[in-house]
């Protein structure tokens, strides 16, 4: 519903009211909208069509009226796909199917989130990722069109990818501290999918991982769809707090730890090498493989990060990720697993079998970026335009949230994370923020601990939108606060 691009004609001899109920009803009819199907939100239905929310509440009595919908509570506006409908045609009930089935639906506020990211209309002060602005259209050009001299023929890659990129990427990660060769070098379509094939081919049914609370795992369901269960582990100053892992025999499936130790998502924070080496201790310890997410490393803004914990193991117990999305481009879909030989291979079999290698021209693009200067000159525009986004927010907070909220400045990477000293609803603040054209991400969708937190980004937004939606938050907090 969001991506569509129809709209009623309000210069036409059928009504507004009259266009929008034919559009929906043919929607359910055609088996576009199944049964049990929910139906967007006024709020949501009225921005898509532009009108009014009272002409939408018309609509839905309407429909309600010929037996196409149903409000359930709890549930909100559901299609009625029924014998007693005003259609006889009936299709197979895929909501049922799509419920019953193996991968679960992500959290509803993640969906919106996602999808609303994708409108211009709103200012983007949570998207994770780096600004148009910072995206280097020309050297790109020049590079797509040397690589146009070098395709000769579009055929399946070896299935742990490009083997001159995974060379490229082995050494870039020599600069780190990580000493490894291609082999032990996986090319995935984003660092995503590199989770993905560690929960299936390394993880069985019944497992437990054990991961930073706050952590960004917990706003997708992509574990939970393998069976696995995560474990939230609480952070301090300093990353995930060792002491509150638990190592009861309640946990004896207990097999890995996650953890993203440079520039964490939400927080910001930095693990220091003392925590690291003890993160490294403990896995060790209690035979937890580790996986390190370290897509945020190359967004160093005041110093670089401590070494990976890849390039401080000895026992061979990491398996490290790493990615170009948040650095260079998320339409790349060029991420990398390094482990040993044998976990690449057993991983690379599954990605084989799902889609028989991250795209050719990507990963000849990546290839050309890695191979020189090219990525590194573009990485010291990135820290320069990241540092100056930075400050500027930093300096409103302190000017319109000193006294309704707290927050640590973070050394690099793209977020704020801000704790609301005041008594408010964190979901109301959203709501009301979305309102005034602003989307913002709540604290909640990373931990049902985190009512109290929101998360900022300062690398996608521009510098007026940022000073004009913090002076628009402090406000919403503040008339939310007299509420309370």
């Amino acid at each position: 519903m969001s991506r569509n691009h129809w709209k009623p004609n309000k210069e036409a001899n059928v009504s507004v009211y009259q266009q929008i109920f034919i559009y929906m009803k043919n929607k359910i009819i055609s088996g576009e909208w199944p049964d049990g199907f929910r139906i967007p939100s006024q709020r949501k239905l009225a921005d898509e069509f532009e009108v009014n929310r009272s002409t939408i509440v018309t609509v839905l009595e309407e429909l309600k009226s010929h037996g196409f919908i149903e409000a359930r509570k709890g549930s909100g506006t559901l299609v009625n796909y029924n014998e007693d409908s005003d259609f006889s045609l009936r299709t197979i009930n895929w909501n049922s199917l799509i419920q019953s089935s193996v991968y679960e639906s992500n959290n509803r506020v993640v969906q919106d989130i996602n999808d609303l990211e994708l409108k211009d209309q709103f200012i983007q002060l949570g998207k994770g990722e780096l600004s148009p602005s910072l995206f280097p259209k020309s050297t790109m050009s020049q590079v797509l069109s040397s690589i146009s001299n070098q395709i000769n023929y579009l055929g399946y890659e070896e299935a742990k990818g490009f083997r001159p990129l995974r060379k490229a990427i082995a050494q870039h990660l020599r600069e780190y501290g990580i000493k490894v060769s291609e082999n032990s070098v996986l090319i995935t379509s984003g660092s995503l999918q590199g989770l993905q094939l560690i929960s299936l081919g390394l993880l069985k049914t019944g497992s437990t991982v054990f991961l930073e609370e706050p952590s960004y795992l917990f706003s997708l369901k992509m574990f939970q769809s393998a069976g696995i269960s995560l474990y939230g582990i609480d952070m301090d100053e300093h990353g995930l707090n060792l002491s509150d892992i638990p190592f009861s025999k309640k946990y004896e499936n207990r097999s890995a730890l996650y953890c993203i130790p440079s520039f964490h998502n939400p927080t910001g924070i930095t693990m220091p090498s003392s925590r690291r080496k003890e993160v490294l201790k403990v896995s060790a310890q209690y035979n937890l493989f580790v996986i390190e997410d370290d897509v945020y490393r190359d967004l160093w803004i005041d110093t670089p990060p401590p070494q990976p914990l890849k390039a401080m193991e000895e026992t061979n117990n990491v398996l490290y990720v790493g990615s170009l999305s948040k650095s260079l481009s998320p339409g790349l879909r060029i991420g990398w697993i390094v482990a040993n030989e044998q976990v690449i291979d057993r991983l690379a079999d599954i990605k084989s079998q799902t889609d028989y290698g991250t795209s050719s021209i990507s990963q000849l693009i990546a290839y050309e970026w890695l191979k020189g200067n090219l990525y590194k000159d573009h990485l010291k525009a990135v820290r320069r335009e990241l540092k100056f986004k930075r400050e500027v927010m930093i300096s409103f907070l302190h000017q319109h949230l000193n006294s309704l909220a707290t927050w640590n400045i973070p050394h690099g990477g793209l977020f704020i994370w801000i704790k609301i000293e005041v008594n408010i609803s964190v979901q109301r603040l959203y709501l009301d923020m979305l309102s005034e054209g602003i989307l913002i991400n709540p604290g909640y969708i990373y931990g049902k601990r985190y009512q109290d937190y929101i998360r900022l980004s300062f690398s996608y937004a521009s510098e007026s939108e940022i000073k004009h939606s913090i002076a628009i938050l402090g406000k919403k907090i503040r008339f939310l606060s007299k509420l309370a």
